[in-house]
């Protein structure tokens, strides 16, 4: 558990120091002292680096992860007072075990069909008749294909208003909160602060659209956009969020050399 952790001084600092200069950049790209969410993206780094940046004096909230069962592992190890975001390729068969299997999972942003909704909704909605009980909605954002290419997960920027009517309509465990994309990497480099990048354009077109054509105000449709590459541009084009991984933890180990917990603290446990 969290309390045998060790963490290394000197990796928590650099962690420490890493954050705070992403959150005077992300500060200072917001206009008129507009909140921004950071979401330190931590997949396949150590359980020890999100505790250093969860733990005083950083106590960040929010966390991203990419893989279902890497998630379970670390939400078992570290606080309940974590806010987890889950921000990977979804798919259906892990949605209703990530949705009751974690109380303190916060959002889950890469949903594209009624399928996964439906299953989030039985895994939230068993989650509240267990133990659960009292545990907010689960936040969902809709991801959408603003790239428009094939390798990308999303629904189409035409079909958003029906999946987020299902998710209002017929999930009451769930809450609708945003529209989240990734876009295409080529977008991103080529963008510049007067030429705005195209897929954080359309995705704000599909906010306003769905929000007239679903009468909702357009601060309840949250914009999740922009990465480490980007997401100064992204926050100038109105994201409510951005998510940063590389800068803040450095460089990923490859998948199959990823460790939840070091050796040294795996004897400890």
């Amino acid at each position: 558990m969290a309390e045998d952790m060790q963490i290394n001084p000197q990796r928590a600092k650099v962690l420490a120091e890493n954050i705070a200069s992403i959150s005077s950049r992300v500060n200072a790209a917001s206009k008129g002292g507009k909140q921004v969410r950071l979401i330190a993206v931590s997949k396949l780094k150590p359980a020890t680096d999100i505790l250093a940046l969860h733990n005083p004096p950083t106590q960040h909230l929010h966390f991203g992860e990419n893989y279902v069962q890497e998630l379970l592992e670390k939400s078992r190890l570290l606080p309940r007072s974590i806010r987890w975001h889950f921000i990977g390729g979804l798919q259906s068969n892990k949605c209703k075990q990530l949705a009751e299997q974690i109380p303190n999972l916060w959002c889950v942003s890469s949903v594209d069909s009624a399928k996964k909704v439906d299953q989030l909704e039985k895994g939230r909605k068993a989650l509240a008749e267990g133990d659960g009980a009292g545990e907010d909605k689960l936040r969902i954002m809709v991801q959408v294909n603003t790239s428009g290419e094939e390798n990308k997960s999303g629904v189409e920027p035409g079909e958003t208003t029906e999946l987020c009517k299902h998710i209002i309509e017929s999930c009451p465990h769930l809450k609708l909160t945003g529209l989240m994309t990734i876009g295409a990497i080529a977008r991103s480099q080529a963008a510049t602060e007067e030429n705005e990048n195209e897929d954080f354009i359309t995705l704000r077109e599909t906010r306003d659209k769905v929000v007239k054509e679903l009468g909702l105000k357009e601060e309840e449709l949250e914009l999740s956009m922009g990465m480490s590459a980007d997401f100064e541009g992204a926050i100038r084009q109105g994201s409510d969020e951005v998510r940063v991984g590389s800068e803040i933890f450095g460089e990923r180990p490859a998948k199959k050399d990823a460790v939840v917990l070091e050796k040294t603290e795996q004897g400890q446990s």
